[in-house]
């Protein structure tokens, strides 16, 4: 079997350590080089050699493609297609495995393992069966995946640079050569630095640490907006009684400007609506206004003021006043993750290219405190967790009104741009 790897894939290829593990960017080909570790691996009579994935939905999604192609002319016989098992005619035998039921995977002893994005891995798949499985064989392992802050990944990672027999590697999308230029560019420009440096460059960012709107500089991102006569508003709501909140804005040449907040004490969905009707009354007096209309999806399951879902009655409000507002509603079906919701404010707020794309009126003071004072949950151990501290009844609700309309409008893409990827020969 002939193959073709990039000169940073070969490195990995080639280590003779019996514990490899590799941190690499987005698109590095990391499915690609694990195929082929594990046809090496597979090579003779007897030998087992499997790649696992956090499920086995996943591990068919990602792997069982290309590694089909890659092993046909070797085949015994059809793939079973069941247990995602191939059978080579050298004798040796390569399956898919899912982590997320890992004590189903006890029993089998293993030449080789692949654990493919392990940080997504509760770690006991590995110290508790998987590891176990290589003893009888004296086995070895691949770790790969793209890093998520400091958990377990990390932590073997940095014990992998100490231990006898283990090799760690460390490579950047771009070192992989299978994205192009003009593509890493783009998302240079349209994620935040952390988030960038995470899932492009593979560095160990702990984005769940701390503040959670940490790009947002008060001196750089809060000015003194004027509003257009020719550009449509924005109003974004987040469905809490006390304090309703939600914002108005604009957003001109794909930059966003927060004009005011509209943040109600003890209040309701229809007083919101009211006072909604005016602030714009001052903003355009005697205009017929195009108004788009985001937030709270949950708002058509619930209410806060009545009989009536929210969005029922912000609706019913807009359909009173057909002279004064142009209205369109670009409510999703569901909320985004918050996660992804909140990297897409911080790319706003500004980029991995240090450029600014989301401003906020002076005026909007609860919006700042929130971008300034919100932060990650922590145990009682003060280990951080991916959860939003929200033990402030005044925070995150207009943070949250804002990540509805950047999320809806704005959203990070998925890295395109790849180059032809390394082949068969």
């Amino acid at each position: 079997m002939n193959i073709s790897l990039k000169p940073a894939q070969s490195r990995v290829f080639i280590c003779d350590r019996r514990f490899r593990v590799l941190a690499a960017g987005r698109r590095f080909g990391k499915t690609y080089l694990a195929c082929t570790e594990l046809c090496r691996a597979a090579f003779g009579a007897g030998r087992i050699a499997w790649y696992v994935a956090p499920t086995y939905k996943q591990a068919k999604r990602i792997a069982w493609k290309p590694l089909k192609e890659l092993t046909r002319p070797f085949w015994t016989s059809a793939p079973n297609e069941t247990d995602l098992r191939i059978e080579l005619i050298n004798g040796g035998t390569i399956a898919l495995r899912g982590a997320d039921n890992y004590d189903n995977l006890r029993g089998e002893g293993l030449n080789f393992v692949v654990l493919d994005e392990f940080a997504s891995m509760a770690p006991e798949a590995w110290t508790e069966v998987l590891r176990p499985a290589l003893s009888d064989r004296v086995g070895g392992a691949l770790f790969i995946g793209t890093p998520k802050g400091h958990n377990h990944f990390y932590e073997l990672f940095q014990a992998g640079r100490e231990q006898e027999g283990w090799g760690t590697f460390q490579y950047t999308t771009e070192q992989g050569g299978l994205v192009l230029p003009a593509e890493l560019e783009a998302a240079r420009l349209e994620l935040d630095e952390r988030t960038f440096q995470q899932e492009y460059q593979a560095s160990f960012e702990n984005l769940a640490t701390g503040r959670v709107y940490y790009a947002f500089d008060r001196a750089r991102n809060v000015r003194s907006l004027i509003s257009s006569a020719s550009a449509p508003l924005f109003w974004a709501l987040d469905f809490n009684v006390n304090p309703m909140c939600s914002v108005i804005g604009q957003t001109v040449g794909g930059v966003v400007g927060i004009l005011d907040e509209l943040i109600l004490p003890n209040s309701n969905t229809l007083a919101a609506c009211e006072e909604f009707a005016a602030r714009t009354k001052k903003l355009f007096p005697g205009k017929h206004t195009n108004v788009y209309v985001y937030g709270d999806a949950t708002g058509e399951h619930r209410n806060s003021s009545a009989s009536r879902t929210d969005w029922q009655i912000v609706r019913d409000f807009f359909g009173r006043y057909p002279d004064r507002y142009q209205v369109t509603f670009r409510v999703p079906s569901a909320n985004p993750p918050v996660k992804d919701r909140i990297n897409c404010v911080n790319a706003m707020l500004r980029n991995h290219a240090g450029q600014q794309r989301l401003y906020i009126d002076s005026r909007c003071k609860e919006l700042i405190k929130d971008f300034e004072q919100v932060c990650w949950k922590i145990d009682p151990n003060g280990n951080s967790l991916a959860d939003v501290d929200k033990s402030n009844p005044l925070r995150t609700h207009a943070s949250d009104a804002v990540g509805y309309y950047v999320a809806r409008e704005l959203p990070m893409r998925r890295v395109m741009g790849e180059r032809s990827g390394p082949m068969i020969c």
